[in-house]
């Protein structure tokens, strides 16, 4: 498997999702020897959208910022530490901008094998089919997309790692 795969990325946004997906990385990175990176994107476009629109003023978009990075680091440690724990050395890479670019953009700068997300969320219209960032990158990745499902059996398989 060495061969297929030889550099991973997982995305983190912060949801329960992104998390499982990270577990099944992990373990994916354990078996295969492959390496693991970790993106969390700050989503700048949406806030530059509400800037805009007037929705956030200057000061507001500034500290919603800086919390958006703080999680930011904050969820990449969190995965680090989740790799670490179970032999796995884990990159941490943070970008800004939009979403689906800035993974897209990750893949290919960074010769990405395979990308790994959490579920997508329900798609309720054609509308937030368009606008769901993680489906859009999804669908613009120029390498092979893993969506991972059933947190907990994915749960077992990280436990089970030693």
């Amino acid at each position: 498997m060495s061969d297929l795969v030889k550099r991973i990325m997982v995305y983190i946004d912060g949801t329960e999702q992104s998390v499982t997906a990270a577990q099944y990385a992990i373990c994916l990175a354990s078996f295969s020897g492959a390496e693991l990176v970790a993106h969390y994107v700050l989503n700048t476009k949406a806030m530059n959208d509400l800037l805009k629109t007037h929705i956030f003023l200057q000061d507001e978009q500034t500290e919603y910022e800086h919390d958006m990075e703080a999680d930011a680091e904050r969820y990449l440690n969190y995965v680090a530490e989740m790799g670490m724990k179970k032999g796995v050395s884990v990159v941490k890479k943070r970008s800004k901008g939009s979403v689906h670019r800035e993974i897209v953009e990750a893949v290919k700068e960074l010769e990405v094998d395979l990308l790994v997300i959490g579920e997508l969320s329900r798609i309720r219209s054609r509308r937030d089919e368009l606008y769901d960032e993680t489906e859009r990158a999804m669908r613009s990745a120029p390498c092979s997309v893993l969506i991972i499902k059933d947190e907990e059996r994915v749960w077992n398989l990280y436990e089970s790692l030693v």
